[in-house]
């Protein structure tokens, strides 16, 4: 009998006993976060600025509902990551699932956010109440991942909660593996939402240049 679970109540001990996942923490892995990442301009930071202001407003008002994280936060760094013009095109709540090799699981679930190039996920956004940690997402994004990866190719993603970011990468050969980007957080001395746009950036061109999944 197939078990079925939920995306959302997924743990990272059933993937890697499901579908044999593995963490690298090697950085080397995963350096599409750190290398080559562009510059942004003195009105995006103008921006990202306002952005930060309006998150940091909005906390006096709890609670703070994922539908609202999206439209102040995650929707303006879309914008000026250029996710919403061509050749880029957004789909939302998209449903993904996985299972094993014989069937013996399968993990269902709901995309956030899902932004779409030549018929490739280019970048998913998993987006939580900010009352929850990014760590309550990562299996569920991971799940997310494993499902939309059919290569060798990496394939990418994000977890935010409004106030804290996390990239991940996987690549989903024989043995799936992924790692981790540091963890950034709106409130970090200066502005951290400048790091997370030039990594938006980065993956975007990463997709218009390559026959690559970003997610």
């Amino acid at each position: 009998m197939v078990q079925a679970i939920q995306a959302k109540d997924i743990t990272l001990l059933e993937l890697e006993t499901n579908f044999g996942l593995q963490l690298i923490e090697d950085e080397q892995f995963f350096r599409e976060w750190q290398d080559n990442l562009p510059e942004i301009t003195d009105v995006e930071k103008q921006q990202l600025n306002r952005v930060k202001a309006s998150y940091s407003n909005l906390l006096k008002y709890p609670p703070l509902l994922e539908n609202t994280v999206k439209m102040v936060v995650l929707s303006p760094l879309l914008d000026l990551a250029g996710f919403y013009l061509s050749p880029f095109h957004i789909k939302s709540e998209k449903s993904v699932q996985i299972s094993t090799e014989d069937e013996g699981v399968i993990v269902k679930g709901n995309i956030d956010v899902l932004v779409l190039f030549k018929q490739l996920a280019v970048v998913v956004i998993e987006s939580k109440q900010a009352v929850f940690s990014v760590e309550v997402g990562k299996p569920q994004l991971l799940s997310y991942l494993l499902a939309i990866s059919h290569s060798d190719k990496p394939v990418y993603g994000l977890i935010t909660n409004g106030g804290s970011f996390l990239f991940v990468k996987l690549i989903k050969q024989e043995t799936p593996k992924y790692g981790l980007s540091r963890l950034f957080y709106i409130f970090n001395p200066g502005n951290e939402l400048y790091s997370v746009l030039t990594i938006f950036k980065r993956l975007g061109k990463l997709a218009t240049e390559v026959d690559c999944r970003v997610v």
